[in-house]
Parts: structure tokens; sequence; C-alpha cells
């Protein structure tokens, strides 16, 4: 298997692990946990789990450099900020809006690669973006007059900045480029904790764990999108680049969308599968050969 194909089998993995979410999240919800809550005890539960499996297990050194924290520190926030913007845009509009307004950040990465880092863009990947914007697009299901607020728009558009800032800096900066996967996984999961640490702090603290039904779906939280998700969506950028990794972001809502009809009982319509459809074409499209690589950048 060539690098390609790793990185978007990794990529698809990575990203349908962020689309568990809502399986785990809305019965915390349902129980009474609030957004800063959930938010706080799942990073917190990552950093634990991956750093005892990381320590003890894979015997790993977790040592950095004061060169690689002052590079991880700034990169950990923003993948946190990217995250919590995310949730304090639910508070303005739809989530289902918001899933789908969040799905610029392909663009972005790809406008942020051919500006500043002078990335050719292949026709098929160029292709990818718009069939999977349009099979997120399709996804959604949303009322025709429902009204986009202003504040909800920029939480959205900060919180799709992040998330491309975060995704081209694991590529690009110098002084990652050595550094073990999981260990920048785990550094970048720590940092970016810290930012909810201090929420918490600075409000009105952290709600207890009520039941151990509420402590499992903390734990699958913090091991299937955040853990599983992060590590191998990390592997995946390094394998085929941030553009690319980003058109794989579209397995995300698709994956929510799932787990949605089949364990909330929500409704599949031929809109939903024709969005699935073009996603699945954008994939096969990047996998195709190329005679320029859109991923060596």
């Amino acid at each position: 298997m060539n690098n390609k194909a790793k990185g978007v089998i990794l990529g698809v993995i990575g990203e349908a692990g962020y689309g568990t979410n809502p399986l785990f999240t809305l019965p915390l919800y349902s129980a009474g946990m609030s957004s800063n809550d959930v938010l706080f005890y799942r990073y917190l539960f990552a950093i634990i789990l991956y750093g005892f499996w990381l320590s003890f297990y894979k015997k790993l050194s977790l040592k950095i450099s004061l060169r690689e924290a002052c590079v991880l520190l700034p990169l950990g926030l923003i993948f946190a900020a990217s995250s919590l913007t995310l949730f304090l845009s639910y508070r303005y509009m739809d989530a289902g809006i918001a899933s789908t307004l969040l799905f610029v950040y392909p663009i972005m990465v790809a406008v942020i690669m051919t500006v500043f880092f002078k990335e050719k863009m292949t026709l098929s990947t160029v292709f990818a973006i718009v069939l999977t914007s349009a099979g997120v697009w399709l996804l959604y299901n949303g009322k025709g007059d429902e009204k986009l607020n202003t504040t909800g728009i920029v939480l959205i558009f900060l919180s799709a900045l992040s998330y491309a800032l975060y995704m081209i800096g694991i590529k690009k900066l110098p002084a990652l480029q050595n550094m073990n996967d999981a260990k920048l996984t785990f550094y970048v999961m720590t940092f970016g904790g810290l930012l909810f640490v201090g929420q918490a702090l600075a409000g009105q603290g952290i709600s207890p764990i009520g039941s151990p039904f509420m402590l499992g779906c903390l734990i699958c939280l913090a091991i299937f999108p955040t853990i599983v998700a992060l590590e191998t969506i990390t592997v995946a950028i390094r394998l085929i680049g941030p553009t690319i990794a980003a058109v794989l972001g579209a397995f995300e809502p698709l994956t929510a969308l799932v787990i949605g009809a089949t364990v909330f009982h929500e409704q599949m319509t031929f809109r939903i599968i024709c969005g699935i459809l073009l996603i699945l074409i954008a994939v096969t499209a990047v996998l195709l050969p190329s005679p320029r690589s859109d991923d060596s950048a």
C-alpha cells in the first residue's frame, strides 16, 4: 500500500472517529452536563489514558525540548479553540447549519497552502473539494426559512480557520517534522486541554459525573473522537498533506448522520443519500493517480 492510499484510509478513520461525537455527547447533554463539562472531561480522560498507554505500554519517552514546547503550546490551543468556538456557535444557530458552514475549512486550507506555500492544486483535488462541499450541503436538511445569526457565523468562521491552521501547522512547522506522531498527538491534547481547565477555573466549576453510564460515555468520547481520531488525522496529514486530509473531513458529518439514522432513528432521505454518494465519489477522485502530486507540498 502506498503512502497516499494509507493516508486516505487513516484520514477516513480519523474523520469517522470525529463523527462519533454525537453518539457519546448527546446522552451526556440529556443527563444534564453542559458543553464545558463535556469538553473538560473529554480532554482530561484523553490525556490520562493516552499518557499511560504511551508511557507504560509503548514505552515512549514524552520528553520534549523547550523549542518543541513553544510550538506545541500554541498549536494545541489553536486545536482546542476550534472545538470551543464550534460548541459556542450551537448557542446561536442550529447544529446542522453550523456543521455545514464549518466545512468551509477545506477551502481555507487549499487557499492558504496555494498562496503561502505555493502548493500546486491538481484538478482531482479541486474536483474533490467541490464534490465534498456539495455533499455536506445535501446532508443537511434544514428549514428553508431559518435565519443565520451573525455571531454564530463569526464563531464558525473562527472554528474553521483554527482547524485549517492546525492542519497546516502539523505539516509545515519545522520544529515538528521529526517528532513522533504519538508524542505530537499527546501534547496537542495536553496543551489544548489547558484551555478547558482555565475555562473551568474561571467559570462556575465542573459538574460531577453522576453515573457509571455517564463515565462510560466520557471514556468513549476520550478514546474514539479524541485519541483515535487525532492520532490518525495527524499521520494522514503527514502522509497526504493538509489539503487532501481536509477534503476527507466530509466523513465526519457523514458518520454523525449514519449514527443519527441507526441509533437515534433520524430520517434518511433521498437528498442525504445523494450527498453520501457525492462524498464517496470525491474520495475516489483523490485516490486517482495524478501527474502532479498535491500532497507533497
